[in-house]
C-alpha cells in the first residue's frame, strides 16, 4: 500500500511542477524581512463539563499567549525562510478538576500553574512549491491539529505544499512527533511516523473536490474524499451541497478505547455524510445525514492522527461516530450584521440525533442526541478589531449502553475570549 501511495504522490508532484500554468510565487518574493509577519493571540479559555451518571465533572480556566512569527523568503530561484510557533500559559484559579485537554496535569492529577511550549521551522520555496520542516500546526482532513482548546496541537516534520497548477493544491509530508494541546513533551504520544498526501482542486466558482490520505505507522491507514457544489439562486441566495467521507483501516496496535468493535478481527470503518445548506440574506439552514459502517466506530485523535481530524458536519461535543451509527442534523445560523442590528454578531443552533449504535454489551439500537448553541461576537473596527468572544453550550444525552462506551450525559460550556495583536 505504501509503495502505491508513494508512486501516486510522485506522479502528482511531478505533474504539478512540470505543468506550471501560473506566475511564480517565488519570483515575487520581496525579502526575508520585507515579507515577514508576526502576531500574538491572547486567549482566555474556559471549558466546563457537568457530567451525569455519577461521573466526575471537569472544569478548566486558563490564559495563554500564542506566538506566530514567519519570515518572508529570500529572493532568488530558491527562497529560504524561518518560522517560530509557541505558547506560554498559566491557569486561572485552582482548577481542582482540570481536564478537557486544556491544562497539563502532574502525575497526581493536579494542574500545572504555568507552562510553555513551541518550536521553530525552516522553509524553502521554488516556483510555487514550498517545503517546510519543523514544528507546525496542521489543517488537513486526515492530520489536523486540535485548535479548539486553549493552545494548538503541534506536529514536527516536513510538509510540501505545491500550487504549480492553477486552482490545484498538492500536499505531501512526513511527521515524526505529535504534541497534544495539554502536553508538555514534544513527543508525548510516541509517534513513530505519519505519512500524509493529498490534493484539492477548484473546478470553477461552484464546484471543488479533494482527496487526502495518511498512514500512521502501526496505527491506521485512512483516506478522505470531499465534493462541494454551490448553486447560486435568485436574490443572492444559494444552495450548497457537500459530500464527505472517510475509510479507515486500523492496525492491531491502534488505540480504540472509545470505538468498540469485535475482538480478534481486523477493524475497519467507513463514515460518510451529505449535507445541504440554503442561505438567503442573514439566514442559513443546513440539513445533514451521516452514517458509519464497517465493524467499528470512527476513531481519531488517539493514534497521533490529530485531535481535529473529523471534517464531518455532525461534529460538536459528540461526533456521532459510534459503531454502525446513523445520525441526522438540522442547523440554523443567523448573521445579525446582515440584519443591520450588530455587525460581527453570529448565532448558530443545531440539533443532532443518532441511532442504531452497536455497543460493547451487544446492543445494536442505542441512541444519542445533542442540542448545540453558539453565540460569537467579533469586533469589526477600532483598536480591538478582530477580537472575539465566543460562548458555546452543548447538552448531550445517550442511553445507558452507549454512555458506558463513549461519554456520560454531559452539559458543556465553552467560553473563549481572543485578542489578536499584530507585531509586524
Amino acid at each position: 500500500m505504501l509503495k502505491a501511495q508513494k508512486l501516486t504522490l510522485a506522479v502528482l508532484i511531478s505533474a504539478a511542477i512540470i505543468s506550471s500554468a501560473q506566475a511564480s510565487e517565488q519570483s515575487e518574493a520581496k525579502g526575508f524581512v520585507e515579507d515577514a509577519n508576526g502576531s500574538i493571540l491572547f486567549r482566555t479559555g474556559y471549558i466546563s463539563r457537568d457530567k451525569k451518571d455519577g461521573r466526575a465533572d471537569n472544569s478548566s480556566f486558563a490564559q495563554t499567549a500564542i506566538v506566530n512569527i514567519d519570515s518572508g523568503f529570500t529572493p532568488g530561484i530558491v527562497g529560504f525562510g524561518v518560522g517560530v510557533v509557541g505558547d506560554g500559559s498559566f491557569k486561572i484559579g485552582e482548577n481542582k478538576n482540570a481536564g478537557n485537554n486544556m491544562i497539563p496535569q502532574h502525575n497526581d492529577g493536579s494542574a500545572y500553574d504555568h507552562w510553555a511550549r513551541g518550536g521553530a521551522n525552516v522553509k524553502a520555496r521554488f516556483s510555487n512549491t514550498t517545503v517546510r520542516y519543523g514544528t507546525q500546526v496542521l489543517d488537513l482532513p486526515v492530520l489536523a491539529s486540535n485548535t479548539a482548546r486553549l493552545v494548538p496541537e503541534y506536529f514536527t516534520g516536513t510538509l510540501l505544499t505545491s500550487h504549480e497548477i492553477k486552482d490545484l493544491e498538492v500536499v505531501a509530508g512526513k511527521f515524526t512527533k505529535n504534541q497534544y494541546s495539554d502536553q508538555i513533551a514534544t513527543d508525548q504520544n510516541g509517534l513513530d511516523r505519519a505519512v500524509v498526501w493529498g490534493a484539492k482542486y477548484k473546478f470553477d466558482d461552484q464546484i471543488s473536490g479533494s482527496y487526502y490520505g495518511v498512514d500512521v505507522k502501526d496505527k491506521l491507514d485512512r483516506h478522505y474524499v470531499n465534493v462541494n457544489y454551490k448553486q447560486p439562486l435568485a436574490n443572492d441566495s444559494s444552495l450548497t451541497y457537500d459530500f464527505s467521507g472517510y475509510h479507515t483501516k486500523f492496525d492491531k496496535d491502534a488505540n480504540l478505547s472509545y470505538a468498540t468493535g469485535p475482538a480478534g478481527e481486523d477493524k475497519t470503518n467507513n463514515i460518510w455524510a451529505i449535507s445541504g445548506t440554503y442561505a438567503t440574506g442573514p439566514h442559513s439552514v443546513m440539513l445533514a445525514y451521516q452514517q458509519n459502517s464497517g465493524n467499528i466506530g470512527y476513531n481519531y485523535g488517539l493514534n497521533q492522527d490529530g485531535g481535529q481530524s473529523v471534517y464531518l458536519p455532525n461534529s460538536y461535543l459528540s461526533d456521532f461516530i459510534g459503531n454502525d451509527e446513523k445520525s441526522a442534523q438540522i442547523q440554523y445560523n443567523l448573521d445579525f450584521g446582515k440584519l443591520g442590528v450588530l455587525p460581527g454578531l453570529n448565532w448558530t443552533t443545531a440539533y443532532v440525533y443518532g441511532w442504531d449504535i452497536k455497543t460493547s454489551n451487544g446492543a445494536d439500537d442505542s441512541n444519542e442526541s445533542e442540542f448545540f448553541n453558539q453565540v460569537k461576537y467579533t469586533v469589526q473596527s477600532g483598536f480591538a478589531k478582530g477580537s472575539s468572544l465566543r460562548l458555546r453550550n452543548s447538552i448531550h444525552r445517550a442511553d445507558s449502553a452507549y454512555t458506558t462506551d463513549y461519554m456520560p450525559d454531559t452539559n458543556e460550556w465553552r467560553i473563549f475570549l481572543d485578542i489578536p495583536v499584530k507585531l509586524f
